[in-house]
């Protein structure tokens, strides 16, 4: 389907590393330049054959950033260029692999939104590993890994990788395919922790670290075991077959596009004409009253007693254009529970290595590895629990994101009471929750507002997320931290004072950062992002109120 490959740069500032997260619409992935030696993250997602026209973009602006890490400072401004045009291709990769996989599976939104976006929230560690293979202490050869990397893989794959029929083409394996790679990504996450964790508190030798990352790529190539088998061993239907079908099961295949062509037309019609109680009927029973209203409209249209009117523009579930969706308050609901769910999410993220240094824990690294990894699992576990809420109970799928956002909001508060080992828990709720709403909400947009402009609905969506990252970490937490910073710096910088004063010696002042020791540096923004939670899990069943009817619509007959 798609390749997964990533590129988030950090720029070397006297020999360290300094983690940037760079706020762009496209960015939803967790990568980090971690202080850690050789564990630098680095993900990219790489799409199909739609990515050849800008893959020359990345592959020029991060080799430039190699060049730059050979400097002692790189300008910053030059800095900002360079990573605002390599995400920019980014972006493009994000966007052609989502959107072709999710219009080449549309009755498994979840499973594939789910599926890619945790794998290109993982990538980054899967990139680290096999830097860590190369053993080299040249950063730059990094960054060049990750420029030349996506383009060769992308270009490989647009000669192999071909579009499928979509829905004609769905087969009766497809759970049980789909549960494989469930498989192979709940082994991977728990292998790459376990490496990390080793990694981090043993030393190892050159030759392990080798065959972990043989041990990697081997899981990673697991999946194509489904294509290949599919492939060899079982056959889709040809048009010269379909012919000799049985007529119920032709109907399906050849004439599923002329029956939605017809219910399009007579859409309309039917929704004003239906009296509102048969919303409230169960669903069977609401399909049929459906069925003879449309035969009646049918049959009148046909003796032209009715006069079908054109539809003023399209309803929920059909296919909207993005200006279309911007005037709809279902677009504006999900974007703003997205902004207050994962902007409060990428605070916590922002700002994850302060925090555990403010509560005492050396190894801020450790949890950093942790929270891609949760991520991960929101992303994968997100997707599939919410196919299971719209397949088997034809709830809506937000629900599955109020869900989230209310284990965010008992994270954020573990965070705010600083009790001992909620740093962990705290860690774990916060990315499983922001790691679901990358897999719900994309899937939920195209079930809303359609899949021919889902490409510009999605990354419209993602704006949320660097719009709340602006505004909780950049204003509130920062805001706090600073100011509780400097509260303790001028009662230090008092006792030292009278310290001076009582030996007269001068060469005890020192300049040093800012820094902020204790639970109270993040205790009011941490409070502050468990309310903003609360009021996204609000919009999220305001949501799912409005959006009942659609769902039990269009996945009703599936559960009858």
């Amino acid at each position: 389907m798609a390749g997964f490959c990533g590129c988030n740069v950090g720029a070397i500032s006297r020999g360290n590393w300094i983690p940037l997260r760079e706020p762009v619409a496209g960015d939803q992935e967790l990568s980090w330049l971690q202080p850690a030696p050789d564990r630098q993250h680095r993900r990219r997602q790489g799409p199909r054959r739609q990515c050849r026209i800008p893959r020359r973009q990345p592959l020029r602006d991060p080799a430039s950033l190699g060049g730059a890490a050979h400097r002692s400072a790189a300008e910053f401004y030059r800095m900002c260029i360079l990573i605002f045009l390599g995400n920019n291709g980014e972006t493009y990769f994000n966007t052609a692999a989502l959107v072709s996989c999710v219009q080449n599976f549309p009755k498994s939104r979840g499973p594939i939104v789910g599926i890619l976006k945790g794998f290109a929230g993982l990538s980054g560690a899967i990139l680290s590993q096999i830097f860590t293979m190369i053993h080299t202490s040249d950063h730059s050869a990094l960054i060049f890994m990750v420029a030349v990397g996506p383009s060769v893989v992308v270009t490989a794959l647009m000669f192999i990788v071909r579009p499928v029929g979509g829905h004609r083409q769905v087969r009766p394996s497809d759970k049980s395919s789909f549960m494989f790679i469930y498989s192979v990504c709940l082994l991977l996450a728990a292998y790459l922790m376990v490496v990390m964790l080793l990694e981090d508190l043993v030393n190892l030798s050159h030759i392990v670290i080798i065959l972990f990352t043989v041990l990697l790529l081997f899981l990673l190539i697991s999946p194509i075991v489904i294509p290949l088998l599919l492939t060899f061993h079982f056959d889709v239907i040809s048009p010269a077959q379909e012919v000799l079908l049985p007529e119920p099961l032709k109907g399906e295949t050849s004439k599923s596009g002329q029956s939605e062509e017809q219910n399009e037309v007579i859409l309309s019609e039917v929704e004003e004409e239906k009296p509102k109680e048969v919303d409230l009927l169960p669903a069977l029973e609401r399909q049929k009253r459906i069925a003879q209203l449309q035969a009646r409209l049918f049959q009148a249209a046909a003796e032209g007693a009715v006069r079908v009117k054109k539809r003023r523009g399209p309803r929920r579930g059909e296919d909207f254009t993005l200006t279309q969706a911007l005037i709809k308050a279902d677009l504006w609901l999900i974007f703003l529970s997205l902004l207050l769910g994962s902007g409060s999410g990428l605070t916590v993220i922002d700002n994850l290595g302060q925090m555990s240094e403010s509560l005492g824990y050396d190894d801020t690294h450790i949890f950093v590895s942790m929270i891609s990894i949760w991520n991960f699992l929101g992303r994968v576990g997100g997707g599939y629990f919410s196919e299971i809420i719209v397949r088997d109970h034809a709830y809506p799928r937000p629900v599955a994101m109020a869900m989230a956002q209310i284990l965010m909001a008992i994270g954020h508060f573990l965070f705010a009471m600083a009790w001992p080992g909620t740093m962990y828990i705290g860690t774990l709720l916060i990315g499983l929750g922001y790691g679901a709403h990358w897999a719900i909400v994309p899937a939920a947009a195209s079930e809303l507002f359609g899949l021919k402009n889902f490409g510009a609905l999605y990354n419209f969506l993602t704006v949320a997320n660097p719009a709340g990252s602006l505004i909780f970490s950049g204003l509130i937490a920062s805001g706090i931290y600073d100011y509780e910073a400097e509260k303790q710096a001028h009662m230090h910088n008092s006792s030292t004072s009278l310290l001076q004063s009582l030996h007269h010696d001068a060469s005890f002042q020192v300049e040093e950062p800012l820094k902020c020791k204790g639970a109270i540096c993040f205790f009011f923004s941490s409070l502050i992002m468990s309310g903003l939670c609360v009021i996204a899990v609000i919009l999220s069943l305001i949501l799912v109120y409005r959006t009942k009817i659609v769902y039990a619509n269009l996945y009703g007959r599936t559960r009858t």
